[in-house]
């Protein structure tokens, strides 16, 4: 009832705010561009006014093409910048008077006009939403168009803002959805791929299985995060087993460990906005207050640059990764349907797994990071590699880009905090007795870097 009354407030404002619009368009030169409509936001200053312009502007800019699009990111950043003289000015004073005053003068200064003409624009109807889709416009055009960044800097400032920890709200997705949440569920899916309603169904109807997502207020049922959960008797080792038709589910109450097998992030225009450390952490403590007996929180985890990493050692001129006889065995996996082959797989098997703790241990990108993004992501929030699981996914993408390989990251809430300061301030990877042990016999690392992407 409550939202019905603040939507159907909201529209009366606009219709009456579009009216004065209108009024004012009269006046105003006919084919206004959409960065014209900016200036008239920007310098209007009625609330119902300022409302139905800002829904206007929207409206046009979902009208134009790609070309137009590109041009009113060219004018945000040329246009709307802030106030070389006046920033200057502030400057002067504040190096005069180091005062709180001249402060707040030039922290107002330097913020370039385009931040509070964004702000205008997510007061319209729907503009949450239409801004994130902006941002992704904005987002595909950056490579060819670097001169975008700063205004991409002032999207991604008020949208980590607008999207912080303290506006989500955690759902738990199940069979009792609508079914426009379940479609995007299935449409966002980006891990495992969800082949249809009867899959969906396997994977959140099972008295084992868990799906949880984040959910914004200004973004009426569309999911912003979501993680898939299964829960075991034991750290699985593959995802076939997890993803199978035939499987037999177990009794939750019974289950020893919960593993995140997919997370997938739903807006591509909310990029660099996190949101899986807060949902990972959240899902823990949910499930833990649920299932008593749990006692492990794990990761199934692709290892989505591996094979390329592996490729870009096999091509090196130092060759720096590799023993004298590393590149016939790897080159047994440039033939089809080798994983078939047990002969093939068991001399294949060592060799991969000591190149994939060098892999998780020691190789580094040209920026000192390392190469794995999920690797970066829950190493980051303080988990552990725990497990290194060979042919872990033996579908053609999970082939072609790991030769199979997946990985296990242990969430242990103990050591979490302690493991992600190290990880945050020196680089350190926290990975298991096991996994280390795999690297006896590697080579000392010398040029270990895959170029960041």
């Amino acid at each position: 009832m409550t939202s019905y009354f603040f939507n159907d407030l909201l529209s009366t404002i606009v219709d009456r705010g579009r009216a004065i619009v209108e009024r004012g368009r009269e006046r105003r030169p006919s084919g206004r561009s959409v960065a014209g409509l900016a200036e008239d936001l920007l310098s209007g200053r009625g609330e119902a006014t300022g409302v139905a312009m800002a829904r206007d502007l929207l409206d046009t800019y979902a009208s134009l093409d790609s070309a137009g699009r590109t041009g009113f990111f060219r004018a945000l950043a040329t246009e709307f910048g802030a106030d070389p003289e006046t920033v200057r000015e502030a400057a002067r004073a504040y190096i005069e008077d180091p005062s709180e005053a001249n402060a707040m003068t030039l922290h107002g200064a330097s913020e370039p006009r385009r931040q509070e003409l964004i702000r205008r624009l997510n007061r319209a109807p729907g503009g949450t939403a239409a801004l994130v889709a902006m941002r992704e416009d904005l987002l595909q055009r950056l490579r060819d168009h670097p001169d975008f960044k700063p205004v991409d800097d002032d999207f991604a400032h008020l949208l980590g803002s607008w999207f912080n920890r303290g506006f989500l709200v955690l759902r738990r997705i199940d069979w009792s959805m609508p079914a426009a949440i379940l479609e995007k569920i299935i449409r966002y899916e980006a891990v495992h791929e969800i082949n249809g309603w009867d899959d969906l169904r396997r994977r959140i109807d099972p008295p084992d299985r868990r799906l949880f997502a984040f959910f914004h207020p200004a973004l009426i049922d569309e999911p912003l995060i979501f993680v898939e959960v299964a829960l075991t008797s034991g750290i699985p080792d593959a995802i076939g087993p997890i993803l199978a038709e035939d499987r037999q589910p177990i009794d939750p109450s019974q289950a020893t460990t919960a593993v995140f097998y997919s997370i997938s992030n739903c807006q591509t225009g909310l990029r660099g906005v996190s949101f899986g450390n807060f949902l990972i952490k959240q899902v823990v403590d949910e499930l833990a207050r649920a299932f008593p007996s749990l006692k492990s929180f794990v990761t199934l985890s692709p290892a989505p640059t591996f094979r390329r990493w592996v490729e870009a050692q096999r091509t090196s001129e130092t060759n720096g990764m590799l023993l004298p006889d590393d590149e016939a065995v790897l080159a047994l996996t440039d033939t089809p349907g080798w994983n078939d082959d047990a002969a093939i797989v068991e001399e294949v098997r060592p060799v991969l797994a000591r190149l994939a703790a060098q892999y998780y241990l020691q190789a580094k990108t040209d920026r000192g990071t390392l190469p794995d993004p999920v690797a970066r992501f829950h190493l980051g929030n303080g988990a552990r590699l725990e497990q290194i699981d060979f042919l872990g996914d033996t579908s053609p993408k999970g082939l072609s880009e790991s030769y199979g390989l997946m990985v296990n990251y242990l969430y242990d809430p103990k050591s979490i905090e302690r493991q992600h300061e190290a990880y945050a301030n020196k680089g350190e990877v926290a990975a298991s007795a096991g996994v280390k042990k795999l690297l006896r016999g590697a080579p000392e690392p010398k040029v270990l870097a895959l170029a960041a992407g």
